[in-house]
């Protein structure tokens, strides 16, 4: 028998902003606090980070 498949949806629970951090956390189980921590530090350096985290929160459905 096979577990049944999780989709991704933001955390309402483990949520500060948006939930996408916490999401992305439950969905794979890891612990919200390091996401947020890589997201944070990822922010640091050059890219489309808030961009990409601002397309999440719109895509992202709910929970």
């Amino acid at each position: 028998m096979t577990a049944p498949a999780r989709r991704l949806t933001r955390s309402t629970s483990n949520s500060w902003i948006a939930g996408v951090c916490g999401g992305l956390a439950e969905r794979y189980g890891w612990n919200p606090n390091v996401v947020r921590l890589v997201f944070v530090a990822s922010c640091l350096l050059p890219g489309p980070q808030f961009l990409i985290y601002l397309a999440m929160w719109i895509l992202i459905p709910k929970k």
